[in-house]
């Protein structure tokens, strides 16, 4: 055979036995070392330290899972996850879990029943998953999760506070009374509202919020649109606001609506394009207000006054509730974790 076709063959990965050969000892002093084993003079630790350096040594990960009983994998369950807040909030748990020495196998669901949570949840624990995260923005997802026998420690996000399971989630009902408040505070007398779908807990807290914020300063309450999360379906409620605007203005001299409170960044693009062609400026004629504070936000026309949400902390606060359970071994009462969220104001509320 050519030295050529020798070198085009794959190279065989280094075991324990060749770093145990290069470093001259025996093959449970390398698994001694491996396991951090207090009992092993400094000198040799050294030389099998710089063996698997040089060797590029990598230690199995199933090999290790027998002898530890660990796997030091967490997984995760979640939905829709194309939508900005689910793929965010994974993000945010995959940097959390790896910072506490964890890695992530995700599972991801067209939608939430108690069957294919069940067959996500074995697929899970047959991987080998030490615990799971479960992102359930659904009333659906919470019922399903209800009706389930978990073999391992769980923690929710999203998912309220109606199940015995820790859970982390984020105020939205706050983050609405923050933009609605805001746009009162700019003068309004009443705020729209462009919902998410109705069998969403975030969408619901957020009409709750928006609601409730109205009703204490004495405004009316207009009765909400609602849309499905895209800019479609916010490009549609935009045409009837601006419909609305139209007729306000040819009745009264001055528009039916001045402010909407939109309930995602990517339905209030959608509303700005249908005001844009309509003729109607923003924020001269009609204020704006998104939710998530997607990354193109700020460039929108005019910039997005929005509620951004702290994924990295919802993240950080799932893992830590979700390594505390696996390390005490214990099933304490369930912890809360409630995120706050911020508004961030630009363009779309604020003339230049």
């Amino acid at each position: 055979m050519s030295q050529t076709a020798q070198s085009a063959e794959p190279r065989r990965a280094p075991t324990m036995a060749d770093v145990a050969q290069r470093a001259g000892v025996s093959h449970q002093t390398v698994s001694r070392v491996l396991s951090n084993h207090p009992h092993v003079r400094d000198s040799t630790r050294t030389d099998v330290l710089r063996a698997i350096d040089e060797l590029g040594y990598r230690r199995n990960s199933s090999a290790r899972a027998l002898v530890t009983r660990r796997t030091l994998t967490l997984g995760v369950v979640a939905c829709n996850p194309t939508l900005f807040g689910p793929a965010s909030t994974l993000f945010g748990l995959e940097e959390a879990a790896r910072d506490e020495g964890y890695m992530v196998s995700a599972v991801t669901l067209r939608r939430y029943s108690a069957t294919a949570l069940k067959e996500a949840i074995d697929h899970l624990s047959d991987w080998g998953v030490e615990g799971i995260v479960v992102i359930v923005p659904h009333r659906a997802a919470v019922a399903a999760l209800a009706e389930l026998r978990l073999p391992f420690p769980v923690v929710t996000v999203e998912g309220g506070h109606s199940l015995p399971l820790p859970s982390v989630s984020v105020d939205q009902d706050l983050g609405a009374r923050l933009a609605t408040g805001h746009l009162l505070g700019a003068g309004h007398r009443t705020v729209w509202h462009v919902a998410g779908p109705q069998d969403w807990l975030e969408a619901e807290a957020r009409v709750a919020g928006w609601r409730a914020t109205l009703e204490e300063a004495g405004a009316e309450v207009p009765p909400p649109l609602v849309g499905d999360w895209t800019p479609l379906s916010g490009y549609r409620a935009g045409q009837e606001l601006a419909g609305r605007v139209a007729a306000g203005g040819a009745r009264r001299g001055r528009p039916d609506v001045s402010a909407v409170f939109v309930a995602n960044d990517q339905m209030a693009l959608g509303v700005l394009r249908a005001f844009r062609e309509a003729g109607l400026s923003v924020p001269g004629q009609v204020a704006i207000a998104g939710f998530d504070d997607i990354p193109e936000a700020e460039f929108f026309a005019p910039p997005l006054t929005t509620v951004r949400q702290d994924f990295a902390a919802v993240g950080q606060a799932s893992i830590r509730l979700l390594v505390s359970r696996l390390e005490s071994g214990t099933d304490a009462e369930p912890e809360r974790v409630v995120v706050e969220p911020r508004l961030i104001v630009r363009g779309s509320t604020t003339p230049s």
